[in-house]
């Protein structure tokens, strides 16, 4: 049988690259031989993320629509434009058995020029309120992977498939490591320790929150790990100058990450569907601050879908730098509330999603002759 050949396409941000390569490494693990090609837009962190990992991208010159300024629009059109003509060509060139769009800007070229190839579709929608290009595409899509009840008002019933959204196999496996990560970061197991991280590309708000909080959470006696992504980073050294004996760890990005959550009782972060994802399978109780800057206001509608459930604290963006910290803070300091958290939010678990989706993609290649 000759090998498996599959273009993954989407990217942007973290949330959409760690299930896309998530899903690559599986369908690896189970077919070594499988030649897979991603697509992504050519001036997004996938350019560097996916060769890191070992595959092979093409980058599509394409970017989002500019509501706020409309005329600016015209430039995106062109390289829309474009962007299709390079996606119609990598299709041709690759053949592949399927197509496979995680969101992003890439992904929606791509998914056109193959399903006109008569390439069969998946789409893994992460959000609980699905994007535009995906609604676009689920026409035409033999199957969608979701991670959120209620979808039927976005996409085809018959269509649609709950299988969560992947992790990183490490996410996975850091249960049981809070020993050895508590001793990676230098804390003790005595006191609390809160993880504040604003996404892969850092978060103002919520950097801003943890800086004017500094002395608030060392007067509590609490161990910090703080990510705050590479544009925060220096402000927020400078302004950890008179606190350096506090248990505080801070970093642009934290590559022990399976450390990060398993030391952590508590987390604060954006309201992106991957992170959620990575805190039900690791039973981590969360205060969520949904990032404004995101189309549809999609990550209220992620953190409100756990909220209603009880599974997380909703803080909104424009209230974060006056209650974030203390709302944090009085979580950490109430046991029997940090113990329903994990419980109500360990429910909403969606274990195995790569090896899921991979299910579906044979499936799919295998009803296409």
């Amino acid at each position: 049988m000759k090998p498996y050949r599959l273009i993954i396409s989407g990217g942007g941000t973290g949330g959409h690259i760690f299930p896309a390569l998530s899903i690559a490494n599986t369908f690896k693990e189970r077919y070594p031989d499988a030649d897979i090609l991603f697509v992504g837009a050519e001036d997004r962190m996938e350019m560097e993320r996916v060769p890191a990992a070992g595959y092979r991208i093409v980058g599509l010159p394409v970017s989002g629509f500019d509501r706020a300024h409309l005329f600016n629009n015209v430039k995106v059109i062109v390289r829309l434009l474009k962007g299709l003509r390079l996606a119609k060509k990598t299709v041709r060139r690759f053949k592949p058995d399927i197509a496979i769009g995680v969101g992003g800007y890439a992904s929606g070229p791509t998914l056109w020029m193959a399903s006109a190839a008569r390439v069969p579709l998946l789409i893994q929608e992460q959000n609980s309120y699905a994007g535009v290009t995906n609604k676009l595409l689920a026409g035409k899509a033999a199957k969608i992977c979701v991670a959120y009840e209620g979808m039927e008002k976005f996409f085809p019933t018959d269509k649609i498939i709950i299988t969560g959204n992947p992790v990183r196999k490490d996410l996975e496996e850091a249960q049981g490591k809070r020993e050895e990560a508590l001793a990676f970061f230098g804390f003790s197991p005595e006191k609390k320790t809160l993880l504040v991280v604003g996404g892969s590309l850092g978060a103002r708000t919520v950097n801003r929150s943890v800086q004017q909080q500094l002395a608030a959470i060392a007067a509590a006696g609490v161990q910090l790990i703080w990510q705050t992504g590479r544009s925060y980073y220096g402000e927020a050294q400078t302004s950890l100058q008179p606190y350096g004996n506090a248990p505080i760890h801070c970093s642009d990005f934290i590559t022990r990450m399976d450390y990060a959550y398993a030391a952590a009782d508590l987390v604060v972060s954006r309201a992106g569907a991957g992170s959620i994802s990575e805190l039900c399978l690791l039973k981590k109780p969360v205060v969520l601050v949904p990032s404004p800057n995101v189309s549809e206001d999609h990550q209220t509608k992620n953190a409100l879908a756990l909220v209603y459930k009880d599974a997380a604290i909703m803080v909104p963006d424009k209230d974060a730098e006056q209650q974030l910290i203390p709302v944090a803070l009085n979580i950490l300091s109430n046991e029997d509330r940090l113990l329903s958290l994990s419980q109500h939010i360990e429910a909403l678990a969606q274990p195995h999603s790569a090896d899921r989706i991979v299910d579906e993609i044979i499936k799919i290649i295998g009803r296409n002759p």
